[in-house]
């Protein structure tokens, strides 16, 4: 089976790769940008994207981002802001491009290991969060010759928590989906 599988899959990049293609094959993503939690808040994110071309319409590749946000968190009627420190991600993606052009609008799909940051406040005694999930992200994007804009909704599975307010104690349910919008830009990957 696993003959079969690597097979295909030496087919397939063989066949895009003897294609003519308009761009070089190899491309290295940098963007920067602004986060949005489910709940409320915000911050920014960074990120490093290598990707391969397997043919002017296809490409396949990794991010690696760096999304730091402070959440509102839903506890007993009230929300609270918690304060958060980085939460990684490490995902495989795909994006296809619509057009040949200048500017290249595109739509992907991307899935991988979202390691979450634990959490704290000041307002009353909020903890949680902490460990990996995995999780996926759809996108859509747009190339202008080397910079690119692109807007994705990372789909993390919630994770619990506890808030100690006085004598009580209750659990909470933290949202760990966010709302990604970034700038970037890429060397290598461009006309031939």
């Amino acid at each position: 089976m696993k003959k079969i599988v690597f097979g295909l899959l030496g087919l397939i990049l063989f066949a895009g790769g003897t294609m003519a293609q308009n761009y070089k094959p190899f491309k290295l993503g940098l963007g920067i940008g602004y986060t949005m939690p489910g709940d409320g808040g915000g911050g920014i994110l960074l990120d490093i994207e290598p990707a391969y071309r397997i043919n002017d319409a296809i490409a396949v590749g990794l991010r690696i981002e760096s999304a730091a946000m402070v959440k509102n968190i839903e506890s007993n009627g009230n929300t609270i802001e918690g304060k958060l420190s980085a939460n990684l991600s490490y995902t495989i993606n795909g994006q296809y491009y619509f057009i040949d052009a200048k500017v290249r609008p595109y739509a992907g799909l991307g899935l991988g290991i979202f390691t979450i940051a634990s959490f704290s406040s000041d307002a009353s005694s909020l903890s949680g969060g902490g460990g990996s999930e995995f999780g996926f992200y759809p996108r859509i994007g747009v190339d202008i010759r080397h910079f690119n804009i692109n807007l994705d909704y990372n789909i993390i599975s919630a994770t619990g928590g506890t808030t100690v307010d006085g004598a009580s104690t209750y659990k909470t349910k933290i949202k760990n989906s966010y709302l990604g919008i970034r700038v970037g830009a890429f060397i290598f990957g461009g006309r031939r």
